[in-house]
């Protein structure tokens, strides 16, 4: 095992296990649905998507950005900056392209039909934020890769991006609570599970809203910040409008669901 796997596998599973703990122990809102049931297609499918991913790219994100750096790719790469403020532009920078490739999964029709599987979750929990269809991830990647040979970030950052975002997804996803005081100093900086949660409402206005994963401020600069829900989050309406049968939410249905038929919820193109 590589150095770079064993550090996200270790920050997966530390960060997983105490996440799980607190939602236990301090639960936001009751679930609506088996937990065991939707754990378990989640769970999956997050085992799936590293397989996924070796298939396709022979050369994984720390790999694009050695190779970038030994071959001066990327505006970073070519600029004379202080390592430390280069590290830090380039996490900036690579979290800045995750958050458009959110908004391009909503807006482009055929990128949305493999996000439904994310967002068709009923409940919302810390194995939500790992949820994604195996295609989606390829394409994340792909995206991910080619921001890398843009940009130039150093090895550094992209470690610390991957690691966080790994990280940061599942704990904004995470069913804990958070006191209101102490949601809105987090907040100022990072996307919390109350501020997250909104984009998972059934309501398009709200799903189309609160796009951020890691930091918090793109949505708020880029005008799709929305504070609360309009129903408040214990009364709230998690998942899309036209998939509510658990039944049909399952580990094979999710992987052929992108390929069915009408996807219910416009993208936010189309309006």
């Amino acid at each position: 095992m590589s150095i770079e796997a064993a550090i996200r596998l270790g920050f997966f599973a530390g960060v997983f296990l105490l996440l799980a703990f607190f939602e236990v122990l301090a639960p936001r809102r009751p679930l609506t649905s088996s937990k065991s049931k939707r754990w378990f297609a989640n769970l999956v499918l997050v085992a799936l998507n590293p397989l996924s991913v070796r298939l396709v790219f022979p050369i994984l994100p720390l790999g694009i950005a050695l190779l970038a750096s030994e071959r001066h790719w990327g505006v970073l790469n070519n600029l004379d900056i202080p390592f430390w403020l280069e590290t830090t532009i380039g996490v900036l920078a690579l979290d800045l392209t995750i958050y458009l490739q959110h908004v391009l999964h909503h807006a482009i029709p055929l990128l949305w039909r493999f996000h439904m599987v994310h967002h068709a979750d009923l409940d919302f929990d810390l194995t939500t934020g790992v949820r994604f269809h195996p295609i989606e991830i390829a394409i994340s990647m792909t995206i991910k890769i080619a921001a890398i040979v843009a940009i130039g970030p150093p090895v550094l950052s992209v470690l610390i991006f991957e690691v966080g975002l790994n990280a940061l997804s599942m704990f904004n996803h995470s069913n804990i609570y958070i006191p209101e005081n102490a949601d809105r100093v987090v907040r100022f900086l990072l996307v919390t599970p109350d501020m997250h949660r909104v984009h998972h409402s059934v309501i398009v206005r709200e799903t189309n809203s609160n796009y951020g994963f890691c930091f918090s401020w793109w949505d708020r600069l880029l005008g799709t910040y929305k504070d609360q829900p309009e129903n408040g989050h214990l009364k709230m309406t998690l998942g899309l409008s036209k998939f509510r049968d658990e039944k049909k939410l399952t580990l094979p249905k999710l992987l052929v669901l992108p390929f069915k038929g009408d996807t219910g919820v416009d993208p936010i193109n189309r309006n």
